[in-house]
């Protein structure tokens, strides 16, 4: 298992400091009142990761990228999904077959629109995400289908 950067924002396991032992550590929750959300996202990014928004199908500038890199939370920068997972569902959002990390994201019950959902949010800002579906490709059979105005793209 590869070391976890120590900047990261997500569970796993760290390196302990001058040791070659691994320990497990759990994110520090990030709270922030609803004025300093607004002052440091977009109004898009507001909407989607404060109100639980979702932007039109094949309207976010993440939906058809294909660079190599680490897709982080546009609120925290947490590390949620690599693009070695990303598949082209043809929904019209960003889609992973899984998390970069098991702690990255969290789910929810959403039962909002008349429908029952699995809603995805980030673990560390509690940022809604989109929601993850069971008609992803193998190995998981997983689509999380992620809203663009809620990832931040670092390419490697």
């Amino acid at each position: 298992m590869q070391p976890v950067d120590r900047d990261s924002r997500t569970r796993g396991l760290r390196r302990q400091p001058g040791s070659t032992r691994y320990a497990f550590f759990m994110a520090d929750k990030l709270e922030k009142s609803d004025a300093e959300w607004r002052a440091e996202l977009t109004p898009e990014q507001y909407s989607v990761l404060r109100r639980h928004g979702t932007e039109p199908a094949f309207s976010g500038e993440l939906n058809a990228n294909k660079d190599p890199g680490m897709y982080r939370c546009a609120g925290c920068g947490t590390e949620l999904f690599r693009s070695d997972e990303k598949f082209d569902s043809g929904t019209g959002w960003p889609s992973f077959w899984q998390p970069a990390d098991d702690g990255a994201v969290r789910t929810e019950d959403d039962r909002s629109l008349l429908m029952r959902r699995t809603e995805v949010l980030c673990a560390t800002c509690d940022g809604h995400l989109g929601h993850v579906f069971e008609d992803g490709p193998n190995p998981t059979g997983l689509r999380y289908c992620i809203n663009s105005a809620a990832l931040d793209f670092k390419s490697k």
